[in-house]
């Protein structure tokens, strides 16, 4: 069970990319802690996988919720957010996990459908998601948090990381925006989180040659996704943090 300070009971939090590594855990972890999850995420056997999962440890009853980040059309999130509060009336956390690597190489052999879709899931999605759940959010009975996902790659740019990296400035910016906007005006908080090198499909994308064991597994970072997302992290506001010791991706 998750600590006292980390009591998510009542609360419904929605996580992107909950199908699989980071967001599969923590699902899991908010589930664990009393939440009712609403797991986002494209690919619906994998959502399923994590709903069962929650349902075999006799937890609060979670929703899947099929969804393509990649979809370009504005009013297909505005009808995401309006099918939310038709089944659970407000959010109190939001998981923007969701994310796509793109490809590792120089600039200038950069396809631009890569680039789109990147930039498009990375950062395009994160921005309508929150402009949608914001008035979700601002009916939490108490108070109410957005979590970005950030990397090392996006506080200092590397060679050959590309669109991905570019993304991660811009989720930056987005939750630095964000946070200046809410602050003193709700009771909603916006950190991000980098979670360093995990034990990951993308991961395994970024670094080929790295045994897996050689990065801790995601169940191991919650910690600080339980913190930023429960009462105890009142106060912590537009803050980049790290889950772990940074590390690449």
């Amino acid at each position: 069970m998750a600590p006292i300070e980390h009591d998510l009971s009542n609360r419904i939090i929605l996580v992107t990319g909950a199908g699989y590594g980071i967001g599969r855990s923590a699902a899991l972890a908010y589930a664990r802690a009393g939440a009712t999850v609403l797991l986002l995420g494209r690919t619906q056997a994998a959502l399923n996988e994590t709903y069962d999962l929650i349902e075999q440890e006799g937890l609060a009853q979670a929703a899947v919720l099929p969804f393509d980040l990649a979809n370009t059309d504005e009013h297909a999130f505005k009808e995401l957010a309006s099918l939310i509060e038709q089944n659970f009336g407000h959010l109190d956390g939001l998981l923007l996990n969701a994310g796509v690597l793109g490809q590792r190489t120089p600039l200038e052999n950069y396809h631009w459908d890569t680039w789109q879709k990147v930039m498009q899931i990375n950062i395009n999605s994160q921005f309508l998601l929150c402009k949608y759940a914001l008035p979700l959010l601002r009916k939490a009975p108490a108070d109410a948090s957005i979590i970005l996902t950030t990397s090392s790659v996006g506080r200092k740019g590397r060679a050959y990381w590309g669109a991905y990296s570019i993304s991660k400035f811009a989720t930056e910016g987005l939750m630095q925006v964000l946070a200046e906007e809410l602050e003193n005006t709700s009771q909603i908080r916006v950190n991000c989180i980098n979670p360093g090198g995990t034990r990951t499909g993308m991961r395994a994308l970024a670094y080929p040659a790295e045994h897996p064991s050689s990065v801790p597994e995601p169940d191991s970072i919650m910690p600080l996704y339980l913190h930023l997302m429960s009462p105890s992290s009142l106060g912590t506001h537009g803050q980049s943090l790290n889950a772990q010791e940074p590390r690449s991706v």
